[in-house]
C-alpha cells in the first residue's frame, strides 16, 4: 500500500526539504519528491512540523517502569520499546548492566526472541561485567569479573542482532578485543581508569566507541589525556553522550562537538525505568534508586542512569548546547545507525530505507512515530499509515 506524506518540512538525515512529499510503499520509503511530482493516490497532510528519521538509542536500561535486568524477556523488551517509541525512538539496544552470568544468558536469549516480535529491537548492549572496579559507577561490584574464553564464545554466538559490549581496556587485553571485533562485536570502552595509551591500543585492536563519554572514565590532565582525551583524539572512534544536563556539563558537549567528527557523535539516554513514564523510584539489584530534580541516584549519591528520552536529548542539544538542528537530529539517528552498521536502511529518509520516522512539532516534541511504515507514537488513533485518511 502506498501513501504520500505531505505538509511537513523534511530532514532526510543530511539536509532539509521544503515543499516536498515523502512517498511510502509498505515498510519502505519510495521517494522524496517535490509536490509538483508527487504521485496520485492516498495522501496524508501532516499539518506542519518536521518529518525526520526516527531516533536510535544504543543504551537503554529500561523505561516505562521496566528494568531490563529484572525482566530480560521479549515481553519486557516490548514494554521498554513501547515506552520510548512515544518519544521518537524507532530502534534501540536493550542494555544489561553488570549482572550474574545467568542473567546475561537470559538477556541474550530474550533479545534473540524479541528481534522476531519487536522491530525496534536492533540487538543488545552488554554494559559489563568486564569493567574496572575503580570506575564502577552504579554497577554492582560483586558481579564485575574478568573476561574468560567462555565469555567470548557466549558473546560472539549471541545471534541477536547487533551486539555492543562495554568493557574496560585496562582489564581486557588487546588480543581478546581483536577476537571479539573480528566476530562483529561492537566494542565500546567505558567504566575504566585506563590511560590514553591503553585506550588507544584498544581502539587500534578493534574497539569502536566510548560509552557515556565523561562519565565513569579517566579525565584529561596535563600530561595524561586519559580515556576522555583518547575519545576526543581518535577520529575513528564513536562517542555516546548523555545530554541531560546532569551527567555532562553543556560546555563539554560543545567541546566534544568541536573536537570530534560529527559523524562519530551519538546522543544516548542511559534510560532507567522512570524514563518515559515510569515511577520515580525503583530497585537496582537490591539498592534503592530515587529520582530527584530529574536526576537518578543511589542512596550514596552515585548517579544511576537517567530519566532521559531521545526527544529530550535532541531538544537539550539544540536549545541549551546550541548545536545545529541538523547535527542534533543526525546524532540521534544517522550516526547511531552507522555505528550499528544499519546505515543502509535506517537513519535516513531515502529510497529503499525503512519508513521508520518521527514527526516533530516546531518545538521538537514528538507528534507521531512510525516504525517500518506503521504509526506507533502513542497507541495511535491509526493502525497503519494507510489508515482512515
Amino acid at each position: 500500500m502506498m501513501i504520500v506524506l505531505t505538509g511537513a518540512r523534511i530532514f532526510d538525515g543530511e539536509r532539509f526539504f521544503d515543499d516536498h512529499a515523502v512517498v511510502v510503499e509498505g515498510d519502505r520509503v519510495a521517494a522524496i519528491l517535490p509536490y509538483s511530482e508527487r504521485p496520485h493516490g492516498p495522501a496524508r497532510d501532516l499539518g506542519g512540523g518536521l518529518l525526520a528519521p526516527g531516533y536510535i538509542d544504543v543504551q537503554v536500561n529500561g523505561g516505562g517502569g521496566v528494568l531490563f535486568n529484572e525482566d530480560p524477556t521479549p515481553e519486557g523488551i516490548a514494554r521498554i520499546a513501547a515506552a520510548h517509541r512515544k518519544h521518537g525512538t524507532v530502534g534501540l539496544l536493550p542494555t544489561l548492566v553488570t549482572d550474574a552470568p545467568q542473567v546475561m544468558a537470559a538477556a541474550i536469549a530474550g533479545t534473540r526472541e524479541a528481534r522476531q516480535l519487536t522491530p525496534a529491537t536492533l540487538g543488545i548492549h552488554l554494559e559489563g561485567p568486564f569493567l574496572d572496579p575503580a570506575r564502577k559507577g552504579a554497577h554492582e561490584l560483586r558481579h564485575i569479573r574478568d573476561l574468560k574464553p567462555g565469555d567470548i564464545a557466549t558473546i560472539v554466538e549471541a545471534n541477536c542482532g547487533a551486539v555492543m559490549l562495554t568493557l574496560a581496556p585496562n582489564r581486557v587485553d588487546a588480543a581478546s578485543i581483536a577476537e571479539l571485533a573480528r566476530h562483529g562485536v561492537l566494542i565500546s570502552l567505558g567504566h575504566s581508569s585506563a590511560s590514553y595509551a591503553e585506550a588507544r591500543a584498544a581502539v587500534k585492536a578493534g574497539a569502536h566507541a566510548f560509552t557515556h563519554l565523561f562519565n565513569a572514565m579517566s579525565a584529561p590532565a596535563g600530561r595524561e589525556p586519559g580515556m576522555v582525551g583518547a575519545a576526543l583524539d581518535l577520529d575513528e572512534a564513536f562517542v555516546g553522550i548523555i545530554a541531560d544536563g546532569h551527567h555532562v556539563h553543556e560546555a563539554n558537549l560543545r567541546i566534544t562537538f568541536a573536537a570530534k567528527r560529527h559523524d562519530r557523535f551519538m546522543l544516548i539516554t542511559d534510560a532507567m525505568p522512570p524514563a518515559a513514564g515510569g515511577p520515580d523510584q525503583f530497585d537496582l539489584q537490591g539498592r534503592r534508586v530515587t529520582c530527584a530534580d530529574g536526576c537518578l541516584r543511589l542512596d550514596d549519591g552515585t548517579l544511576a542512569g537517567s530519566v532521559l528520552t531521545m526527544d529530550e536529548a535532541v531538544r537539550y542539544a539544540v536549545n541549551v548546547v546550541r548545536l545545529p538542528l541538523a547535527d542534533a537530529l543526525a546524532m540521534a539517528s544517522r550516526v547511531p545507525a552507522t555505528f550499528l552498521r544499519r546505515d543502509a536502511e535506517l537513519g535516513r529518509i531515502a529510497p529503499g530505507y525503512l519508513a521508520s520516522l518521527v514527526h516533530l512539532d516546531d518545538e521538537l516534541r514528538v507528534l507521531e512515530t512510525w516504525i517500518e511504515g506503521r504509526p506507533t507514537a502513542d497507541g495511535s488513533k491509526r493502525d497503519e499509515l494507510a489508515g482512515n485518511t
